[in-house]
């Protein structure tokens, strides 16, 4: 199964954008691995709740039946790195082509997208900006990576 983490709208900043990429090349080297930014369908005079209907539209448009859908969500489950690891390892195993991890709009997901999701992972039950969660959870498939592989990255 190729991994990849869609997001909303582009990273802004730079010296994130640049840690992305470094580590966005180190997973690679161990598993297939991209990013994709979804434009946004805009907020401008549009409400939270049509903002976060049209994004959701978008989503699902551009998933196949086979796809496994992993959404990054406050409400999912949480699990430690090594946890991560496993779990990582379980869903490369599965038959479909593509793991996909969301990490949602300003306003998180649709009902619709909920409905199709597969799995729900939490990263921490504080809330953190959608910039910052990307560096965040990249460095996660990283690490989990490492773990899998016995490299010394992770430290117990």
């Amino acid at each position: 199964m190729k991994f990849e983490l869609w997001q909303i709208d582009k990273t802004k900043d730079k010296g994130l954008e640049e840690a992305i990429q470094k580590l966005t090349r180190r997973i690679r080297s161990f598993h297939p691995f991209s990013i994709k930014t979804i434009k946004s369908p805009g907020a401008k005079k549009r409400t939270a709740g049509i903002v976060k209907k049209k994004e959701g539209e978008l989503l699902l448009s551009m998933l196949t039946p086979t796809d496994y859908l992993i959404l990054l969500d406050e409400g999912g489950t949480m699990m430690h790195s090594r946890a991560f690891a496993r779990q990582i390892e379980r869903w490369s195993d599965l038959p479909t082509k593509r793991g996909i991890f969301v990490i949602g709009g300003a306003y998180g997901f649709s009902e619709e997208v909920y409905e199709r999701a597969n799995y729900k992972l939490s990263l921490s039950p504080m809330t953190f900006t959608h910039q910052l969660i990307r560096i965040i959870f990249i460095e996660q498939i990283y690490r989990a990576f490492t773990i899998i592989h016995n490299l010394p990255y992770h430290n117990d």
